[in-house]
């Protein structure tokens, strides 16, 4: 449980977490959604990697990110309740109102030519 808590604990995890809810992100995304480097991006997926709350999966040269629902109920609980408290907050819409124009227009990214839209989830619980 300290993991995860030490997971939600940091600004740039919660907005990464909130671009993945519902959704599979490619990291391409993410550098220019939060305007912060890949090396950067990376390390705070790898953190969320290892608390068990977000997977990965390689498509080409493309890796895409998403969450993964804790199987301990309590740990799972918790998740959802952040989750659905992000929506809330302002620079938190902001990052999901500036992802949709990413993926209207991935043309306008520097990295990404190519990369795959993010694509809709049918379940948070999948794993």
């Amino acid at each position: 449980m300290a993991t995860l808590f030490a997971a939600l604990a940091d600004t740039t995890r919660l907005r990464l977490l909130n671009l993945m809810a519902g959704r599979e992100v490619c990291v391409c995304y993410f550098v220019d959604v939060l305007r912060q480097s890949q090396p950067k991006i990376s390390r705070h997926l790898a953190y969320l990697r290892r608390a068990g709350i977000v997977v990965s999966r390689r498509e080409g040269k493309w890796m895409h990110y998403r969450i993964c629902t804790p199987v301990e109920v309590g740990a799972a609980s918790i998740l959802t309740a952040a989750l659905t408290s992000l929506r809330d907050d302002k620079q938190m819409q902001a990052d999901l109102t500036r992802l949709d124009r990413a993926c209207c227009t991935p043309q306008r990214l520097v990295m990404p030519q190519g990369a795959p839209r993010p694509a809709l989830l049918p379940s948070l619980r999948e794993s």
